[in-house]
Parts: C-alpha cells; structure tokens; sequence
C-alpha cells in the first residue's frame, strides 16, 4: 500500500458506525491483539489505509502518516501523536524535573518532594558536564547506560569507572564541542533491590489512558515480576554480568539459566502476598499506593505537553523497581508493551488485558464503561482529579487485587464484567 504523505489529505469515507454493525479494525500486530480483534463478535479485518473504526498501529506508523489524516469522530487509534513525552529515555527525565521545578516555584513544596521516584539521571552526550560534577561526587557508585532508542534492553551497560565509557565514546566520534555519539540516558545504578530467593526483579504494570484533557487514567490491578534468572550480587566483580542486572524477559531468553516452561514472570498477586507476608498489609498496601502515585504523578508530568486527540487512546507499560526499603523507582514506561505471550499464564493475562482495553474504548458505542470505575480486570485511578471508589475503603488500591476477569474462560472472555 502507497501513503503519499507530502500531498494527500486522507479521510475516512465511512460515517459513524450504529452500535450493531460491523467494526473494521486495521492492525499490523499479529498477537494477542489481532487475536482478541478476529474473536471480538461483528469485527472484521480490513488493510484499507482510512477504512476502519480502530487502528491498533505501531509508533512508526503514527511517526510517519498520522498527521496527514483526517479521522471522522466515531474512528481510534491506540497512540497519541507525541506518545514519546513519557515513553522516550531522555524526554520521561525532563518532563519529570519540569513538574517538579514548576511545583517547587509555585510554592508546592510537599508535593514537589514527592518527585523522587527516579534515580540521578543524565543525558549524554548533552549533559556529559553535570554528569561528571555528580559522578565525581558520587566515588565507587555503579551507573547504568541507556540508549534512548532502543527497547528489550539492547544497548545497556553498567560501569562504575569513566575509562570505561571511553569505547562508546570513541566509537561514536564523541567531541564535547560538537556531540556525535548515540543518545544516552546515565542513569545512577540502584545497588539495593529488593530480592526474593536471591534475585532481583522488577513490576511491569498496564495502565490506560484515554484522555489527557481531562487525564483520564485506568489501571490494571494485575501485572507482574521479571525475574532475572542469576542470583544477585552488588560486587563490583558482577558489573558486566547482565543476566544478573537485567530483567528483560527478552535479555533473559538467551541465558544458559531460562526456563522456557515457566519463563522468568510471577503474577503480581502472588508477589503481593508473599510481601504481606513478610512485611505486614499496611506497609504492602502503602507500597502499592505508593507505585499507583508514582504513575499518576509521571502522566502528571506531561499532561500539558501531549497533545490531546479524542481519537486517541495509550496503553502503556509501566517498569517499576521495588528497592529493599519497599520504595518504588521508575524505571521507564513503554509506548508499545509486549502483547506477546511467553506462557500460558502470560497469554491468557494479555488478552484479558486487550479486551479489557477494547470494552473501556467502546468502539461498539455499547456505553460499558460510562459512570462506572471498573471494567473487567481495570480500575479508574484518575478522572481529572483522583478517583477513590467506594469499595476500597480497607485498602489505598486495588493494584494487586483479585481479578475475577482471570477467571473466567480466557479463551472466551465474558465481555463487559463490571464487578470487584
């Protein structure tokens, strides 16, 4: 298919769609998406370029034809023009300093203070000066490069020595005065996560957004732990092992340690309660709280600079650390989370999670989830302002939570479940 982008204005040619007719959907994901799309009751698949209710597109995509559109008010599309605000390295990091300098000059200390949720954090090679001033200061620290670019963990390494960043540097023509090198977060290196049998792990948590004017902010109660397959160890000794530092499931795969029937994932719930286990239900719940405010405070952060589009919707993945004092640590957040399920469990997770998704965007015009705070296995958590359902008055969330969308048939969803 050809997209004359410097000369063609594209419109859609179909008016919006009643309730009981056929949605069209265009995707170029062949997963759980395209799964729960083709098992959805009235949707058909269609390649035309205008001719669909909803678009499941990748980045590239939306970089290279979404603003030479026109879209009639009944059609989606799962990104926001500027998605990468949040979901780029180096833009996440600025947007995040931004709120917390502008809350700080308006006088809200408190909640300026809150901002603390990311490591040190340097753009490199722009930034290399600061860096070096916080480095120096900081003598035997471990940092962790990033390239702002990439996903799946490519392109990360650890160093605790400025000698060895000289390779990357020479290798990309780095100059002070005139930076060639590829673009880098720095970030400090958090030494003390939290273990569970000796090794380290980190959350990835889904959350939906489906307005920025006014935020409007759902989350999913369940996730899950990447597990690194090695145990941990903090010695300097360890610093090129990133089987051990890494819990990309995808840097994972190629260790000698994986396990490809279980995979290297844990069900949040199960991670929940053996942490209540160990650490009492106030100070668990807390935590959770505290990582649900770490996610409304980071969309906070580029609420202003995204541009709105009623068209659109976002379902972002979250990468959340727990450290071994239980605080949470943003990690990054992803424009395009894996829908691709390594196992069974993982399967049946995501495309719970799309149709979940799916019956929250209400391509149908069903009206499921209007004046509702819970649509299957998500729950409202921002509505131009905190949401705090009825239900929840024991605990602060329900991140964590059962899930009874996980019960049902996964092969078969129940569609429109509204119940805790």
């Amino acid at each position: 298919m050809s997209h004359d982008k410097k000369s063609q204005k594209w419109s859609s040619n179909r008016s919006a769609q009643p309730a009981a007719s056929t949605v069209l959907f265009r995707t170029s994901l062949h997963n759980t998406v395209y799964d729960v799309f083709r098992s959805r009751p009235n949707w058909k698949e269609t390649d035309s370029d205008t001719d669909w209710d909803i678009n499941w597109a990748d980045v590239g995509w939306i970089r290279d034809y979404f603003d030479h559109i026109h879209l009639d008010d009944h059609q989606r599309i799962n990104h926001f023009r500027n998605h990468y605000e949040l979901t780029r390295k180096d833009l996440l990091i600025k947007n995040l300093k931004r709120m917390k300098k502008q809350l700080t000059r308006g006088d809200s200390y408190e909640e300026a203070a809150k901002y603390d949720f990311w490591p040190a954090t340097f753009n490199l090679p722009a930034e290399y000066g600061l860096f070096l001033e916080e480095f120096k200061r900081t003598p035997g620290a471990i940092w962790i490069m990033k390239p702002i670019g990439k996903a799946q963990g490519r392109g990360i390494f650890l160093f605790n020595k400025l000698h060895q960043i000289s390779d990357w540097k020479k290798d990309h023509k780095w100059k002070a005065d005139a930076p060639q090198a590829e673009a880098y977060v720095t970030q400090r290196y958090i030494e003390n996560p939290m273990l569970i049998g000796g090794k380290k792990f980190d959350l990835r948590l889904y959350v939906l957004v489906t307005s920025f004017s006014p935020l409007v902010v759902w989350l999913y109660r369940t996730g899950f732990a990447r597990f690194s397959m090695s145990h941990y160890s903090h010695q300097k000794g360890q610093i090129d092992n990133l089987y051990m530092h890494l819990t990309n499931a995808s840097v994972q795969k190629k260790g000698d340690d994986y396990d490809k029937e279980q995979g290297c994932k844990w069900d949040l719930r199960s991670l929940k309660m053996l942490l209540i286990s160990q650490h009492g239900l106030r100070a668990v719940d807390e935590l959770f709280y505290d990582i649900q405010c770490v996610i409304t405070r980071s969309l906070l952060s580029v609420q202003q600079v995204v541009i709105q589009d009623k068209h659109c919707f976002e379902l972002y993945g979250y990468d959340i650390l727990i450290d071994s004092n239980l605080k949470p640590w943003l990690i990054e957040v992803n424009a395009s989370p894996s829908l691709t399920g390594d196992t069974p469990s993982d399967r049946d997770l995501k495309q719970c999670l799309v149709e979940d998704s799916m019956d929250i965007i209400d391509v149908e015009g069903n009206g499921t989830s209007e004046g509702i705070d819970n649509v299957g296995g998500y729950d409202l958590i921002w509505q131009n302002g905190p949401v705090r359902s009825e239900q929840r008055s024991s605990y602060s969330t329900f991140l964590g939570a059962f899930n009874y969308r996980l019960k049902k048939n996964p092969t078969k969803p129940n569609k429109h479940q509204h119940q805790h």
